[in-house]
This record gives structure tokens, C-alpha cells and sequence, in this order.
């Protein structure tokens, strides 16, 4: 999918990089071949070469954070199938009062099949985040932009996210399906344990609260249901991105390309 983008070229959106595929136009190779295009000045020609030739050598370099520049955050769910190998899937946990005021007090980090839980008075530190996000390609959340990352960069100052960021809250809608991770999740049959199923974020504020007044077993259902939502990402990013490429992609991309 990432090849046959044109959208992050200047004064082309949607429509035009529609009518370049369906005119045959699939990826940067045959735009670069071709020596006019319909609706393309000459000169407007040579300069989007020069840009996809940039864009290749990006990509051949494994350069994921010079795609969350020059792409439209809605579009980074386009790098999916490049870059989720080194995804890194993230979910927090706070006391649910603002950032302001309130604390983050698990964040689960789940990449290439490895879950990492980070607690509150314990390794969560921002050294400890900041690593985990540098080591990774794309950041994978649930409506992350609007909550995870801002709570974090509040709480942990100077905490840089500079990776592409596909947040999987706002393809659910793109694709028309609403509601909450756990509401998705019963509608796709992504699974989780029984106990978690009733489990909210403020029966999260509760078991943090339960822990702190020393019951060690709140902080293990605690875990366990974050790391229910970390994990359960990976499934429903696959999915939303199947869908997305098939509403969005090319006509000639299939789901797995």
C-alpha cells in the first residue's frame, strides 16, 4: 500500500490519486516511468519524480518517522504492512482525573509477540517509555492520540513520539464501526478472559486504588486486563487495515498487499 500512495505529494489528495490508479498509474515505479501523466504540468512531473525518488530512498532505508512527516496522520495506517513487523502497541492505565492532575499507573507495550507491563513505583519511568518507543517503526493505539500519548507527554515531560501513529479508534469509524475497543472486540469476536469482559477503566482506577491499599491480587487482575488490551490491538489492526485497503487501496491491492 505504502508503494502505490500518492496523497503525501503536494496537490494531490484522494480524488486525483484515485484517477492515477485507475488509469493504470499503481505505484511510484510506473508514475516515475511514465513521462507525462493526464491532469500533470511537465514541470509539477519532474518534481513529484524527485519527491517519490526521495520517498524510495526513505523507505529502502527503513526511515518510518520521515513517513509520519510528509503522510496525513489519517493516512498512516497506510504503513501497516510495511512497518508492523516493528509496531509497538501501546495501552495505558491511569487514576482517571486529567493528565493535570491524575497519574499514569500501568502502560503495556506489546511488540513482535512480547508483552512489557510497566508499573507505577516501579520501572514505569520516562526513560523506560522513551526506549521502547525510539526501538520501534509504528505506534499502534486505541484513540492514543487523543488520550494515551497526550496523559503520557503531561505526565512524563519531554517524552518524544516522532514514529508514525496509527490509531485504530478513528479506521474503526472510517470503516462504520463505533463505540469503544471492548464494544469492537465483541462485534469481531476478538477474545479476552471472562473475568476481563465486564472489566472498565474506572473498574481500573478501582483495582489500582484496591492495590495501593495493599491487595496485591486487584494489581494482578490490574495487569491482566491491560495487557487483555495492549495484545487485543494486533488483531484488530490486521483487521481495520484488510478493510481500509480495500476501501481506500487501489483497485488491484488485495488485503495482504
Amino acid at each position: 500500500m505504502l508503494t502505490s500512495t500518492f496523497v503525501h505529494l503536494n496537490g494531490i489528495g484522494p480524488s486525483t490519486e484515485r484517477r492515477l490508479w485507475e488509469g493504470g498509474i499503481a505505484d511510484w515505479t510506473t508514475f516515475r516511468r511514465e513521462p507525462n501523466l493526464p491532469g500533470i504540468s511537465p514541470s509539477r512531473k519532474v518534481l513529484y519524480d524527485i519527491d517519490l525518488a526521495s520517498a524510495q530512498e526513505q523507505l529502502d532505508r527503513r526511515n518510518a518517522r520521515y513517513f509520519a512527516g510528509c503522510l496525513h496522520t489519517r493516512d498512516h495506517w497506510r504503513l501497516f504492512r510495511t512497518f508492523g513487523p516493528r509496531a509497538l502497541y501501546l495501552d495505558i492505565e491511569t487514576t482517571g482525573l486529567s493528565a493535570h492532575e491524575g497519574q499514569v499507573t500501568i502502560v503495556g507495550l506489546y511488540r513482535q509477540g512480547r508483552l512489557r507491563t510497566l508499573i507505577s513505583g516501579d520501572d514505569l519511568t520516562l526513560g523506560v517509555i522513551q526506549e521502547e518507543l525510539d526501538q520501534a517503526d509504528l505506534l499502534i493505539t486505541f484513540f492514543g492520540s487523543v488520550f494515551d500519548i497526550p496523559y503520557l507527554q503531561t505526565c512524563f515531560k519531554g517524552l518524544r513520539v516522532s514514529i508514525p501513529h496509527f490509531d485504530l479508534c478513528f479506521a474503526a469509524r472510517r470503516v462504520g464501526l463505533q463505540g469503544g475497543l471492548k464494544h469492537i472486540e465483541r462485534e469481531l469476536d476478538i477474545a479476552r478472559d471472562s473475568d476481563l469482559l465486564t472489566l472498565d477503566g474506572m473498574e481500573a482506577v478501582r483495582l489500582w486504588h484496591q492495590y495501593r491499599a495493599g491487595d496485591e491480587a486487584a494489581l494482578d487482575q490490574l495487569v491482566r486486563y491491560n495487557a487483555a488490551d495492549t495484545r487485543n490491538l494486533e488483531p484488530l489492526a490486521e483487521w481495520l487495515y484488510d478493510r481500509l485497503a480495500l476501501r481506500y487501496g487501489p483497485p488491484s491491492l488485495t488485503p495482504a498487499g
